[in-house]
């Protein structure tokens, strides 16, 4: 059965015909897009008027998220800024450390359980003028039970006194850089990065696959994805173990699934041949709505966390440079063995002493196995600058970046992080594009709210949360950023051939808003509302998820 579908407007990204009336679905595909005349050229049809008053443009793709954040809502909320969870309730924002000891201890008292952790999520001090967590404030929730919060960043988590002795920590005599120690030779509470948070972190209600998600995790992201115009999303740092494959593969699968979700392999806990043999096995599973075989490598933390990695002079304000989450070695492994067999590797930088780590990798990588259509893909790069820009672009690399900063964390990196000068150039699209770099943009959800249409916001107009315009000269227009949230990401995934336009061939997957973005000031962006989304031809109502 073929339904053409009517709207106000129909954005398309096809060039050839960039708006249209109408667009033709069959089979779940695009029959085609144009006027009402044309598509009848097609044969029977029904047409379908709901849209009638809305504008459709493709569906949108988060070409860097998680899908834990579903699983995440279930633990205490402790952001500094207010926020909707999956099923539309608006959280609060926390403005202080005792508040955020105050929402933990409202939680603890619902407990009946006293050996059962208490887990947050979502804090960051540098909300609190930087002033460190430390196992002490969250004594005051509770000393007997284990206690923990994982940071906005999910590079960074502080845990209770409880959770470090459960974890073997509570000790003197401990010399990882990743466990900053107090006056008494004790640990302060905060970990940094994977290798002592997943130790420790399991005490405090976090698993061993901190950013797994699990199956009723998997289903609430899915109505964040519809109520922010998302039909494909990725997961983006996945072990990915035969038990979790096998349930995503069951619950992408139903027929009320609403999204595409792409699950990318992190590069942690295997040598670079098992982790190359473990994708080569992933990418045979591979179904049509749980997309599999590509890698994810962290190489260094991040920037407010002050545990990215940054060249001279380091941070404005002092703070010693951050960590290394792979060493070169694995990582020229894993990028030599990946060209050889075709796999795409997406590499997580933040500080630019990281972007050269991987530009100089990737380059000794392409020397030994020339390829020129491997999309390898840098995300974040927020401190990428123009000469390393010029470097991707002879090496035919793909850039997403974290535009959502801006609004979240401009002011901190303005005044404290990296300081004025660095600050005004970081996400820097305006100068991606001018080099011809593929860009996407992202939220990072959960460290950001899922919402393309902010991170388009964002990109348009750089504004901080005090207001300001931080770096007016990478400003890009509306309908670049529309296009970095469509097929810009569909290009960094390798699935422009499938999704990110809305053209004959393709999935029939859509936007539906109430109102269109190439229209509103650009300043109203991320106020507009998101009916629902069409994805694969199923109609999802964001009111009925």
């Amino acid at each position: 059965m073929t339904i053409v579908y009517s709207a106000k407007k129909i954005l398309t990204m096809n060039p050839a015909r960039p708006v249209v009336t109408h667009v033709a679905v069959r089979d779940g595909r695009i029959l085609g897009a144009g006027s009402l005349e044309e598509l009848s050229g097609f044969g029977e049809f029904t047409l379908d008027e709901q849209f009638a008053d809305k504008v459709i443009m493709p569906g949108m793709v988060e070409g860097h998220c998680h899908a834990v954040e579903g699983k995440w809502w279930r633990y205490v909320y402790c952001g500094f800024h207010d926020r909707m969870d999956p099923h539309g309730k608006v959280w609060s924002g926390l403005s202080s450390i005792d508040h955020v000891v105050s929402r933990l201890q409202e939680k603890e008292i619902t407990l009946s359980d006293a050996t059962t952790a208490l887990t947050g999520w979502a804090i960051d001090p540098i909300y609190y003028d930087n002033k460190k967590i430390t196992r002490h404030d969250l004594d005051r929730v509770s000393t007997t039970r284990a206690v923990g919060i994982m940071h906005a960043s999910g590079h960074i988590m502080n845990v209770n006194s409880k959770a470090l002795e459960l974890a073997g920590y509570l000790r003197t005599g401990i010399t990882h850089d990743g466990v900053p120690l107090g006056d008494d030779g004790l640990p302060t509470g905060e970990l940094k990065g994977p290798d002592v948070m997943y130790p420790v972190g399991q005490h405090a209600g976090f698993d061993d696959n901190m950013l797994e998600f699990d199956e009723a995790g998997l289903i609430d992201f899915a109505r964040l994805c519809v109520r922010t115009g998302v039909t494909t999303a990725t997961d983006l740092a996945a072990r990915l173990e035969d038990s979790i494959v096998d349930m995503g593969i069951r619950v992408t699968g139903a027929d009320d699934f609403p999204v595409r979700i792409m699950s990318l392999r992190f590069h942690h806990g295997l040598t670079p041949e098992e982790l190359i043999e473990h994708v080569k096995q992933l990418q045979l599973r591979s179904t049509e709505r749980f997309r599999l075989g590509k890698i994810k490598v962290i190489a260094d933390g991040s920037i407010q966390g002050f545990s990215a990695r940054l060249n001279w002079p380091g941070y404005y304000n002092g703070a010693p440079n951050g960590l290394w989450y792979i060493a070169p070695e694995q990582m020229r492994s894993i990028y030599e063995m990946a060209l050889r067999d075709g796999i795409q590797v997406h590499t997580h930088t933040n500080g630019d002493e990281a972007t050269d780590l991987v530009l100089d990798t990737l380059e000794t990588a392409l020397a030994k196995y020339p390829n020129q259509t491997h999309r390898f893909t840098i995300q974040h790069g927020q401190l990428i600058n123009a000469a390393q820009y010029r470097r991707m672009a002879k090496l035919n690399m793909c850039v997403n970046h974290f535009a959502n900063h801006h609004f979240y964390w401009g002011d901190e990196h303005y005044r404290l992080t990296v300081g004025p000068e660095r600050a005004e150039r970081m996400n820097a699209c305006r100068t991606a594009l001018d080099n011809g770099i593929p860009l996407a943009i992202h939220s990072d959800a959960p460290v950001t709210p899922l919402s393309p249409l902010f991170t388009a916001w964002c990109a348009v107009n750089r504004t901080t949360a005090s207001g300001r315009t931080q770096g007016e000269h990478e400003k890009i227009s509306v309908q670049e950023a529309l296009y970095a949230i469509t097929l810009g990401a569909a290009y960094t995934l390798n699935l422009d051939n499938e999704i990110g336009s809305i053209e004959c061939g393709k999935h029939a997957d859509f936007a539906i808003l109430e109102d269109d973005p190439t229209s509103v000031d650009p300043d109203k962006l991320k106020d507009i509302d998101v009916w629902g989304t069409v994805q694969s031809g199923r109609v999802f109502p964001a009111s009925l998820i």
